[in-house]
């Protein structure tokens, strides 16, 4: 009998099974896959000491990271890539790269450094899930990551010249949803009628941005008028989380 999969992450919200975009990729994937993970939902309870999720844990093994997670799971044979050419596998690969480069920052943004958006939802909503007195200490924390994380992106020094490239950002994050409504079509998933890797990475980037009521919501407009990627939002969050899904 195989090694029970558990993955630990942050929980739903908004019509979401996880409202954290790395949590989603990985729950997506085991969606696409068929891996029989066991999902424990992070709550005030949790011990955790950081905010490094999702993180899968076996009888013997410890993971981290969305990518180094799916290359785990192919390797216990549940791969969600079986029916990709090389062509595809390698185009996933480049959108998966573009996708981290240049819509991540600005989701990023959205969430941790907006401080309307910070304060009014992002904050509270985290806080709400880690126990005392860490609630009081980790938000900040990972929005100070997720600020260091934005500038890396950029080639900038961390904690430097945010307002500089802050629109830079946006229109990086608005050509790459318009690249990727282009890629998609009408088509259900990226490679036809079957989710593979990149779906899970496209629908975890885009879900929250989607579903988050935020107060400031300039990239979720642009995300609302590309159609073709809500629906895709939509078709797997039906298909896929229909038993799953939390409450905002």
């Amino acid at each position: 009998m195989a090694a029970p999969l558990e993955l630990s992450c942050w929980g739903g919200g908004w019509g979401l099974p996880s409202v954290h975009s790395e949590s989603l990729v990985v729950m997506a994937y085991a969606k696409f896959s068929g891996a029989p993970l066991k999902v424990n939902v992070i709550d005030n309870t949790w011990r955790g000491s950081r905010g490094d999720v999702p993180v899968l844990t076996t009888e013997d093994n410890f993971v981290s990271q969305p990518a180094k997670i799916l290359n785990f799971l192919r390797k216990q044979k549940y791969n969600a890539d079986y029916e990709l050419s090389a062509r595809q596998g390698a185009d996933t690969l480049a959108y998966i790269a573009l996708l981290e480069e240049k819509l991540l920052p600005a989701v990023l943004h959205t969430f941790w450094v907006e401080s309307d958006n910070y304060f009014t939802v992002t904050k509270p909503w985290f806080a709400s899930r880690i126990p005392f007195p860490l609630s009081l200490i980790l938000p900040g924390r990972m929005s100070k990551g997720a600020l260091n994380r934005i500038l890396l992106t950029r080639g900038e020094p961390p904690l430097y010249h945010l307002r500089e490239v802050e629109a830079q950002i946006y229109r990086d994050a608005k050509e790459c949803l318009n690249l990727l409504s282009n890629r998609l079509g009408t088509s259900q998933f990226f490679f036809g009628d079957t989710p593979s890797t990149l779906d899970a990475y496209v629908f975890g980037f885009l879900a929250p941005l989607y579903k988050v009521r935020f107060p400031k919501v300039q990239l979720q407009e642009h995300l609302k008028q590309l159609s073709n990627l809500c629906r895709f939002c939509d078709d797997i969050l039906n298909s896929y989380f229909r038993h799953s899904l939390g409450d905002g």
